[in-house]
């Protein structure tokens, strides 16, 4: 248990701040609701009503999630590789290179599906 005594504090303080912060937010925070405020906001463009069923969303959008989510994970795997490059030898370089394959792999299917191009 002491080697997770210090991570235990430091969410316990992570989820200190977070709850005080919102809780003075709402305490002090300014209180001056209007119409315009609760309205939802679209980049300055008048909101138009969707249908009932929620509406249809252009492929772009789940391609560019995808890229944003391919990018991250390929950092997350990228970073140890590199610390620990030494010690892997060519079978890590082997594997790295297969990995950086796959990412390339989705990232020629999004460039292709136009999920690059923005209109």
């Amino acid at each position: 248990m002491n080697a997770y005594a210090p991570v235990l504090v430091l969410g316990a303080l992570g989820a200190g701040f977070a709850i005080f912060s919102v809780v003075m937010a709402t305490l002090i925070g300014p209180k001056r609701y209007n119409r315009a405020k609760l309205e939802a906001y679209e980049c300055g463009i008048e909101p138009t009503p969707t249908p009932a069923g929620g509406g249809r969303f252009p492929i772009k959008y789940y391609l560019t999630a995808m890229l944003f989510i391919v990018f991250d994970i390929e950092i997350v795997f990228l970073y140890p590789w590199a610390v620990s490059f030494d010690a892997l030898g060519l079978f890590g370089l082997v594997e790295m290179l297969l990995f950086v394959l796959t990412v390339f792999v989705a990232y020629a299917y999004v460039w292709r599906r136009g999920g690059l191009e923005w209109d």
